[in-house]
């Protein structure tokens, strides 16, 4: 569900007209329902409501700020995978007693910052990570809780590109090597086995590939406590799939907690949740304008002012996005089929391929539904283009969360070297 409606014949968020946002901003621009991010956020905790569960907000779905901070006031904790990200988190007012450290390559100086914050857990992804956090909290006198994240072996997810449970993946450690490793932990300074992590990949919509990795790793937490190691905590990591389009039926949050409820039944287990896409991605649209048609001998492009450096999905993942015109169409309008293309150098700047969609004039705006995941937070300044600008509802209301950089701000970072003066 998301607060995208039309009224009166034009595109609103919650209480405000998207044209008014593209006067004001100008496009491309993401426009994010902070209606959306709370329902989206309520709707995960009831879910588990009665559950000792942290629901830590994966911020690699969207870190604005603005967005951090709608969700750290409905109680979300965060799973960051990097400093960055840490320090985002903290500044959102997240409690580091709520934040998870994620990701296959954290250096020294993100560990030392989650060791002296007091983070939850490092969700720890090799033996080498593992003997250099030992090392990391051992200098600084601190203990490190840890989960491992382990590899089931098990396919899911949406694309190739976001599977992250299958052999030869390169996230967690190869099954088979778990148990020694926990093993090694119980021999290493500064460092403390909490519990297990899992996680198998992004935009899945079957419950089944889920509970047979949930399954196998509980099967690994009972061995581990049957080998004397006192797990406390279950890291299930996040990927609910969305409806990208109305064809779409991922299961919903009631179901897969139902389903967690069944697998971590009796344990007596913390379970640790990472959602991202089930929680933003409904909540954005990116705004765009139409700049021009241009006729091919097989195809009609529609060229558009957004560009892959403002949306990367498509390119990335072949990834599909609802278009709507910002002015509702009228019933007699024709239907016209485009390839909608943006105006990078590059001909994966596509967005869609065919898409029958219903007339778009040069001027037109439209708006690519479902963006609010993996949107802005993968946007770029390629070729020299400004970062796209962000802009939270909130009913009635909305604020710029992030501007779009002028062109001395964009070069600021640059500079040429005295030979060049």
């Amino acid at each position: 569900m998301h607060h995208f409606n039309y009224k009166n014949g034009r595109l609103h968020c919650e209480g405000v007209d998207l044209h008014e946002i593209a006067d004001t901003v100008g496009t491309p621009v993401y426009v994010y329902s902070s209606a959306t991010l709370r329902r989206h956020a309520k709707v995960i905790a009831g879910a588990f409501d009665g559950m000792d569960c942290l629901i830590a907000y994966s911020v690699k779905a969207n870190g604005n700020l603005a967005v951090l901070k709608t969700l750290a006031a409905e109680g979300c904790g965060a799973d960051v995978v990097s400093g960055g990200e840490l320090q985002k988190a903290l500044v959102a007012g997240i409690p580091a007693s709520k934040i998870v450290f994620s990701g296959v390559g954290k250096t020294r100086e993100e560990m030392a910052l989650g060791l002296r914050e007091g983070i939850h857990q490092f969700n720890v992804e090799s033996g080498a990570e593992l003997e250099v956090l030992s090392e990391v909290a051992t200098s600084m006198g601190k203990v490190a809780p840890i989960t491992l994240r382990v590899n089931p072996d098990v396919a899911a997810g949406g694309h190739p590109n976001i599977s992250t449970g299958k052999a030869g993946d390169k996230f967690g450690v190869p099954w088979d090597d778990a148990p020694a490793l926990y093993e090694r932990i119980k021999t290493l300074p500064g460092v403390k086995a909490v519990g297990v992590d899992v996680h198998i990949g992004s935009q899945i919509g079957d419950l089944g590939p889920m509970r047979a990795a949930f399954e196998k790793t509980i099967g690994l937490v009972k061995s581990l406590r049957a080998a004397g190691h006192d797990l406390t905590r279950i890291d299930l990591g996040g990927g609910l799939g969305i409806p990208y389009k109305a064809s779409d039926n991922p299961a919903p949050p009631s179901d897969y907690a139902q389903m967690i409820r069944e697998v971590t039944e009796g344990l007596g287990l913390q379970v640790v949740l990472e959602p991202g896409r089930v929680i933003a991605g409904n909540a954005g649209v990116m705004i765009t304008e139409a700049l021009y048609h241009k006729p091919a001998p097989d195809r009609t492009f529609l060229i558009i002012d957004a560009g892959m450096n403002d949306l990367m999905r498509p390119a990335l993942y072949q990834a599909h996005h609802d278009i709507v015109p910002l002015s509702e169409p009228s019933a007699d309008k024709p239907m016209v089929e485009y390839d909608v293309v943006g105006p990078i150098c590059e001909s994966t700047d596509k967005f869609a391929t065919k898409r029958h969609m219903p007339e778009v004039e040069p001027g037109a705006r439209i708006a690519f539904m479902s963006s609010g995941a993996y949107g802005a937070v993968l946007s770029s300044q390629y070729n020299a283009r400004p970062l796209v600008a962000e802009v939270l509802v909130d009913d009635a209301q909305y604020a710029i969360v992030r501007r779009r950089p002028s062109f001395d701000e964009m070069i600021a970072l640059e500079q040429t070297p005295d030979w060049l003066s």
